[in-house]
């Protein structure tokens, strides 16, 4: 499993121009599922999730996490961060999970998040979706399941 979070101060989500999921300050999540992906895959990510420490605290250093800073989550599924482009011109996605085990753990994620205490908002599974931030810093950060 993968996630590339970036630290926001607000962001949204659309569907055929209407907005979906919004929130104010917190993370913009794109999360990707892989064929081999598990339920311990999704509790090692959602606790990553929660415990980074990258919002500042009085002296400027990154030392709050999310809740710290009553932080909300915007997670969107994306399965095209498991698109391999070594070949031609065109990814390959046969490294993502199929729609309905993906979806699954994509579901599971977001509930251990939420069971963390967590303000969790979500784009629509499998839909065209628009997504728009203000990546505050910025911050981007890529983290990967298999890489512990």
């Amino acid at each position: 499993m993968k996630v590339v979070l970036q630290r926001s101060k607000a962001a949204q989500v659309s569907v055929d121009g209407q907005v979906i999921g919004s929130i104010e300050q917190g993370f913009v999540l794109l999360v990707g599922v892989t064929h081999e992906d598990t339920n311990e895959d999704v509790r090692f990510l959602a606790d990553k999730v929660a415990g980074l420490r990258i919002f500042d605290d009085a002296d400027g250093r990154m030392n709050l996490a999310i809740q710290d800073v009553n932080g909300q989550i915007l997670s969107i599924s994306q399965f095209t961060l498991y698109g391999d482009c070594r070949k031609g011109r065109r990814p390959n996605f046969m490294a993502a999970a199929r729609p309905e085990p993906a979806e699954a753990l994509y579901l599971q994620f977001n509930e251990h998040l939420r069971e963390k205490g967590l303000n969790v908002e979500t784009g629509q599974f499998g839909a065209m979706m628009d997504v728009s931030l203000v990546n505050w810093g910025p911050v981007t950060l890529i983290l990967d399941s298999k890489e512990r």
